[in-house]
């Protein structure tokens, strides 16, 4: 007789900014390892988000320190995006760019690692960026647009108009792009 495993969910939090959401899996363990469930649209569907994936990505970081961002996509292609860590961890920011949104130039951040089972939405409009808090970060992106260079754009990592604290690091590594982006 075989039994039917048990419906894994995804918890939804929203944030703060609008249309920006927490979303953290449940795992099912046992003596073979784990499974989570990772992407669902039907219960996505629920928390009125309509997210058709275009591509997906990795990101590895070879060092702590590394910082990436703050990065966004201009329209008429704006790239929502869902990001989870599957290996070490980072300091994952989102800064709030929709000059028509109650929380313009907000920003929120949160700690994800490949142990605490969390996912990062991010809206399109909205900046993103991490800094690695161990060697060897991994992270995975499902984007909602195709990538375009001629519409990639971001914001400066420290812009003062914006006041991200950033985790303290002393040999912080940044591409020289990421370190030269505009002040707003």
């Amino acid at each position: 007789m075989s039994t039917h495993p048990k419906q894994l969910l995804m918890k939804f939090t929203e944030l703060s900014i609008k249309g920006a959401f927490l979303i953290e899996m449940e795992e099912h363990s046992d003596e073979r390892g784990s499974f989570a469930r990772q992407f669902c649209k039907k219960e996505m569907s629920k928390y009125g988000i309509a997210f058709d994936i275009k591509q997906c990505n990795i990101s590895k970081n070879y060092k702590s320190g590394v910082l990436r961002g703050l990065h966004c996509q201009k329209n008429p292609y704006p790239e929502t995006k869902m990001v989870s860590c599957v290996k070490g961890s980072c300091f994952d920011v989102i800064v709030d760019l929709r000059k028509d949104s109650p929380t313009y130039l907000k920003w929120q951040s949160f700690i994800l690692s490949e142990n605490n089972n969390k996912i990062l939405y991010i809206p399109g409009e909205c900046a993103h960026g991490f800094q690695t808090l161990e060697d060897n970060t991994v992270l995975y992106y499902m984007a909602g647009e195709y990538f375009m260079p001629e519409y990639c754009s971001g914001i400066r990592w420290n812009d003062p108009k914006i006041g991200v604290k950033w985790p303290e690091c002393k040999n912080r590594i940044m591409n020289a792009r990421d370190k030269n982006y505009e002040l707003l």
